[in-house]
Order: C-alpha cells, then structure tokens, then sequence
C-alpha cells in the first residue's frame, strides 16, 4: 500500500512509463493511471498539473542520479573532463531502461505549435546543465562561464540526441561522441585562455600535448586541469 506522498509520486510517474511502454507515450492519459492505482484524477492533480509534468518529474530523477555519481571516494580525482563525462553518460542510463519512451517524450514537446511546452523545456535543459556544472565543480565567472554554459549546453543536448539513436553495447558510441566533444571544448579551452605551469607539469604526464607558458597571473582553465590520477582512474 502507498504510504507517504514521495511513494505516491513515484507510483504515478513509474506507471504512466509502463502505460507507455506497453503503447506509446502518445497514448497516455491521466485517466488510466488513476485506473490502474485505484485512485481518483483529483488525487493526481496534487501531485502534477499535467502530463508534462510527468516528464520533468522522470528527468529529475536522473538529475538526482546524477547528482548521487559525485558521492562516491574517487569522483573528485577525476580531471574536470571526466566527470563531466561520468556526469552525463550518469544521467542518460538513469533513463536507459526506457529509451524508446525518452525520444517519444522528446518528440512529443518538439511538435509544431506547442510552445506553452517548449518553453519549459529549455528551462528544465537549462536546470539540468547547472547541475551539472555544479556537479563538476565548475567555477568560471562572467563571460568565461557564460561561454562554458553554452558549449555544455551543446555538448548535452548533441549527446543526448545521438543517444538516443544509439543501439551499440553499453552505449559506446555515445561514449565515444561525447568524449571527443569534451576533448575539443577543453582544447578550444587552452586556445582562449591558455594553460597554466601547473596544468602543464601535470598534464605532460597524463597526454602529451604542446604546451605554451603563460605569466602566471592568469588563472587556471577550468575546463583543463587534468591530475596524475587521470591515468590511473577510468571511470567508464
């Protein structure tokens, strides 16, 4: 029996996913969840607003995953590259199991003329990137942060598309695309703002690279600052 009001939320959005996986989450209505829990549509309303609702209320749960990612002993020793990678490929097998669902959901808010839900939708992308530059520790102020919150906004959005398509074991190949982008946004990184001694001592080590000296009263890249862990530590 549903106790408390967090296990009646969960029920109702674990029910609308398997209503939508046995048809499509086109097909789910408000009405059949309330059926199939027993409970009445005023007792949904409580909970959610609407059947968009639904969808963010899934989408935080992966967030909440992904949060739970830099708890464990050895996130923190990652490079920043790497948790943001371990970050994102985090979030996106929080939905795995339902991967068909997640494009019929991403689908049903890109259809033509429903801006009352597209609208929320950048927001939530936008509170998504946040936590994950949170997650990651990112410290990058004014116009260098603005610059790191679109180029992740891009990289997000770019390898949850391509996730969504992909079928390869263990989701390798978006492993791979969202490696190669991060690699390119930390490149592009050391281009603008360049790279500090301390950077370079230890990132000479991890992957040689050409390295140009700076004075150093720049500050450090936060998008490159790779330790000698890196070697060591393959969180994938």
């Amino acid at each position: 029996m549903i106790k408390t009001k967090l296990e009646m939320r969960a029920a109702i959005v674990d029910t609308a996913i398997a209503i939508a996986e046995r048809s499509s989450w086109e097909a789910v209505r408000l009405f059949d969840i309330a059926a199939e829990l027993n409970i009445s549509l005023d007792d949904i309303r409580l909970y959610f607003r609407e059947k968009e609702d639904l969808i963010d209320a899934w989408f935080d749960r992966a967030d909440s995953r992904m949060l739970k990612a830099t708890e464990t002993v050895n996130f923190l020793s990652l490079s920043p590259r790497q948790r943001l990678h371990h970050l994102i490929m985090t979030w996106l097998e929080a939905l795995a199991a339902h991967r068909k669902v997640a494009r019929q959901m991403i689908g049903a808010k890109l259809e033509p003329g429903h801006i009352h839900i597209q609208i929320p939708a950048i927001m939530r992308i936008s509170r998504t990137v946040q936590w994950i530059r949170e997650a990651a520790q990112r410290d990058a102020t004014f116009v260098r942060r603005a610059l790191e919150e679109t180029a992740l906004t891009t990289i997000y959005l770019a390898t949850f598309a391509h996730w969504m398509q992909d079928e390869s074991e263990n989701s390798q190949r978006t492993r791979d695309f969202l490696d190669r982008n991060l690699r390119l946004a930390e490149s592009l990184d050391h281009m603008i703002y360049g790279t500090s001694r301390k950077e370079a001592a230890t990132g000479s080590r991890a992957e040689p690279r050409p390295i140009r000296e700076i004075p150093p009263s720049v500050k450090p890249s936060p998008l490159a600052a790779p330790t000698a862990s890196e070697t060591h530590i393959n969180p994938y």
